[in-house]
């Protein structure tokens, strides 16, 4: 799930429409026929009903600052804050990835990165399921398939069906809760509408996901400081990777776009560029301090010298990352094969309890 994390891409609300009709379209027969099995499932509420943690990031490239403050972060920190019984499952969501079309080297080679960089910011694989969307099921079939002629724009269904896909990578894991942004709980309610009409005709098999909100750390791009860092800024300068090294981190802060006001002070709306390299100070900083204790505690201090200390906070921050990430790509032993195998491993394992109390309920 900078790479884009889900919910990046809008509803469909044909796809929408389709799936709630197809899962309510239930013979009233069928409905009485199901109470023995509902009985029969609620020994299995305890297990459906414990923690379960899941969420997706898409494989675009290593991740850069705004994403690992944004998500990622939150990720490690739910390693140590929640209790061993949690289960915590991170995807790499790669089917996600081609509903447009990818070349098949870039792609194995984001993936490949992706999984580096979720271990070098201190994804445990131990503590997390960490694994491939790949690895469970297939994404490669076009709409033009599904329509009766065929179409010039070749749309991977994937694209068209994508709150499907990534309902389904959810449920089927049984998450009950998925960390999400504001502008992302709808996809979550569709993937709850989903679990009310499944469990309304074959009973209490399926979870219903709640979200979690992550703080709100807003990290915005060092060449346009009014729009989010982001991946697709034509200007490499304009965002941080989290395996840059101290000279690209220093050359990036220093060219960052500021203001010829005199003075640090904390404002974003009348001061964008400063603000941003304050919350960025901030985020980084060994005291913890607010970005405004900090502009209050540098108000007088030269611009030139300010960057300077903003650099030497992110630079201090990432080295561990960069470190860790260097060893793991370089690393000649393919950990990062056995971790990909292992994950895609616990993954399915996982998943296939979940479709085994699905057929069964169904009577497949």
């Amino acid at each position: 799930m900078t790479p884009k994390l889900y919910g990046e891409q809008s509803q469909s609300l044909f796809t929408k429409h389709v799936l709630s009709q197809c899962l309510t379209r239930v013979d009233t027969q069928l409905l009485d026929s199901k109470t023995d099995q509902m009985q029969r499932f609620s020994s299995n509420s305890s297990a459906i009903r414990s923690k379960v943690v899941f969420s997706g990031i898409q494989p675009t490239g290593i991740p850069h600052i705004g994403n690992y403050v944004g998500a990622l972060r939150q990720w490690v920190q739910l390693q140590h804050q929640e209790p061993k019984n949690t289960k915590l499952i991170y995807s790499i969501v790669d089917l996600h990835a081609i509903t447009t079309t990818q070349s098949p080297e870039k792609l194995k080679k984001c993936k490949r990165e992706c999984l580096a960089a979720l271990l070098a910011i201190g994804i445990d694989p131990e503590r997390a399921i960490l694994f491939y969307q790949s690895s469970q099921k297939l994404n490669l079939a076009a709409t033009s398939h599904m329509e009766e002629r065929p179409f010039e724009n070749r749309l991977k269904l994937g694209l068209f069906a994508y709150p499907v896909l990534q309902a389904a990578d959810i449920l089927v894991h049984r998450a009950t809760h998925v960390p999400v942004g504001h502008d992302q709980q709808q996809h979550i309610e569709f993937a709850r509408e989903c679990v009310t009409n499944f469990n309304h005709a074959y009973g209490e098999c399926l979870t219903q996901p709640a979200t979690i909100t992550p703080p709100a750390h807003r990290v915005m791009s060092l060449s346009d400081p009014t729009s989010k860092m982001s991946k697709s800024h034509k200007l490499a300068r304009s965002r941080i990777l989290i395996t840059d090294g101290p000279d690209e981190i220093r050359l990036k802060v220093f060219s960052a776009l500021t203001d010829s006001v005199q003075g640090i002070s904390y404002d974003p709306a009348a001061r964008p560029g400063i603000s941003n390299l304050l919350s960025l100070f901030s985020i980084f900083d060994a005291e913890k301090r607010s970005p405004e204790q900090l502009a209050s505690a540098y108000s007088d201090t030269p611009p030139r010298l300010f960057k300077s200390m903003v650099s030497d906070a992110i630079v201090s921050g990432l080295q561990d990352v960069r470190a860790r990430y260097t060893q793991l790509v370089e690393d000649g032993t393919c950990y990062l094969d056995h971790v990909e195998a292992e994950g895609a491993r616990k993954a399915r394992e996982n998943a296939e309890e979940t479709m085994s109390i699905v057929r069964t309920a169904v009577g497949l």
